[in-house]
């Protein structure tokens, strides 16, 4: 039976060395106020020290949740936030040098403190694909040595090109390229977990488990079970306490047999259910929000470029979207009324409704199902999805694409490589330039301030997304404000041009290459480029 002790006591619980596992999304499933012990004890007695964490998403905070429902951030562990938001795993390198030795994760980008110390080299890192660390913790749960799968190919986290490591004195090698029945494949080495740190919303004197007010099922269960079935032991903050046999068995998500100790948070905001929001219970089922008060678009760049990428939805297609400019998509399909006709997904397992773009990105508005993470990249990996649309920050000639390292900005790949890899139509996007200034009118897209930051560069820093690895029967499009791209036979191919810009002035004097040219190059649809649409009814109003 689970022991119910303090974050305070919980923190003194960890060895020196251990390695320690999480689950979650963002501030979903982060127990913050263990993890602000972790970090105290740390200062006052030098211990816990030399962790190793592994973590699958990015579990951090990009500093939104200070904008929002106007709450006091004195009042909750750690004080108030700084310049960045300072919630999250970067608790753990708030301390400095000595607590954290090495970190896995997928995305690292929200977790200033700790990734500020890769940079200085004062700690291991890798990074490696969201979908293969949630579903790792399986096989480290069952007893197999590691997983075995072809994403990551040609992407920085192979072997041969960087094995996913994002700093000098990082040389420990956690994936091997492997030859099986004639064809490549990535192995990703199991592990022991000495440590599991979750979080769920209730606990019952059982220690059972619950995620009522969770917006996402996350990868917790595999966690627990990897650390108790390699010796380890599990922790679970919640936020509430409930009686011994009073809980739904259905509605436990992790069972009190796994569960060594719970710690009840003595302040609730340590238990945000996502970055911008401590509580929507539109993302975890309590209620359904009209509409019409999700947020609209205004009319400008990011707007044109979510209709483009939109038009590329079919009626019943199955469509992933990606944090950013991407996610933003789902808000031009819910202001053209077409929620219907397409399901919106998100990589944490998010089915239908409309996915949230950030603060809150992860969460889906509304969902029909909300599926474990770990389920969601297995139908993402073995091709459940007709389109994804993610981000552009870098491109490349060869069609590579970079979102995980760009100089001394850390980043790392999230859902990228596994999605990139595995749908049937990928669309990039994101604006042309970076830090241009760009407006609408009358039907035209306006270039007030030319960028300072070329994204279309001869060779790309770091390769996130592999264009020769790219399928033959994926259709591979980079969609920007002013113009589109396809991946034809390999090259950059230049296939539409917004309405009213030079091509020479505009375009190709702005790229590091110079793209091979559609000779049916066409002008992107003018009617993205007014106040309404209503585009949206020719592609999928049948």
């Amino acid at each position: 039976m689970a022991k119910f002790i303090t974050a305070q006591e919980a923190a003194k619980l960890i060895p020196d060395g251990a390695t320690v596992g999480f689950a979650g999304m963002g501030l979903s499933g982060w127990p913050e106020e263990i993890a602000c012990a972790i970090r105290d004890n740390f200062k006052e007695t030098g211990h816990p020290r030399d962790l190793d964490l592994k973590q699958g998403s990015a579990l951090g905070d990009w500093g939104y949740g200070n904008q929002f429902e106007g709450w006091d951030r004195t009042r909750r562990p750690g004080g108030p936030d700084k310049e960045h938001g300072n919630r999250g795993i970067t608790r753990l390198g708030e301390a400095g040098p000595g607590l954290v030795a090495k970190w896995s994760a997928a995305h690292i980008g929200s977790a200033f403190a700790l990734t500020e110390l890769v940079r200085q080299n004062k700690i291991q890192c890798h990074c490696l694909p969201q979908g293969v660390i949630v579903n790792l913790w399986r096989e480290i749960a069952a007893g197999r040595p590691g997983l075995m799968t072809k994403i990551g190919l040609g992407t920085f986290v192979d072997p041969r090109i960087e094995g996913g490591k994002m700093n000098e004195v990082t040389t420990e090698d956690l994936v091997e390229l492997v030859e099986f029945q004639g064809e490549e494949y990535l192995f990703y080495k199991s592990f022991p977990v000495n440590v599991a740190i979750l979080r769920g919303t209730t606990a019952d004197e059982n220690g059972n488990i619950t995620f009522e007010h969770e917006s996402m099922m996350n990868e917790g269960l595999s966690v627990a079970m990897a650390a108790k079935n390699t010796g380890g032991i599990v922790i679970v903050q919640v936020e509430y306490v409930t009686k011994g046999g009073t809980m739904n068995p259905k509605e436990v998500k992790i069972p009190g047999i796994l569960v060594d100790y719970v710690v009840q948070a003595t302040d609730p905001m340590a238990c945000w259910q996502a970055e911008g929001v401590y509580f929507e219970p539109a993302f975890s089922g309590q209620i359904r929000k009209p509409m019409d008060a999700l947020p609209r678009l205004p009319l400008g760049d990011r707007k044109i470029i979510c209709r483009r990428c939109a038009m590329e939805l079919k009626p019943g297609a199955i469509a992933n979207l990606g944090v950013g400019i991407p996610a933003d998509v789902a808000s031009v399909v819910a202001e053209e009324g077409y929620t219907d006709k397409v399901t919106l997904t998100a990589e944490t397992g998010g089915i239908g409704g409309v996915p949230s773009a950030l603060p809150n990105f992860g969460s889906n508005y509304n969902p029909e199902c909300i599926m474990l993470h770990n389920d969601m990249f297995d139908m993402i990996d073995g091709g459940g999805l007709d389109i994804t649309v993610l981000g552009l920050a870098q491109a490349d000639e060869a069609g590579n694409l970079n979102v995980s390292k760009f100089g001394p900005r850390l980043t790392g790949p999230g859902g990228f490589i596994n999605i990139t890899q595995s749908a049937k139509k990928v669309v990039f996007c994101g604006n042309f330039m970076a830090k241009s200034k760009e407006h609408v009118e009358d039907g035209k897209l306006i270039i007030d301030q030319e960028g300072t930051i070329h994204k279309f560069v001869k060779e790309v820093e770091q390769i996130t997304f592999s264009g020769r690895y790219a399928r033959p029967d994926q259709t591979i499009l980079y969609v920007t404000e002013r113009c589109v791209f396809q991946l034809i036979d390999g090259k950059m191919t230049l296939i539409e041009i917004a309405p009213g810009l030079d091509l020479e002035k505009d375009i190709l004097a702005h790229m590091d290459f110079k793209p091979e040219i559609s000779p049916d190059l066409k002008l992107m649809d003018a009617g993205i480029f007014q106040e309404e649409w209503g585009g949206l009814d020719t592609v999928l109003g049948q």
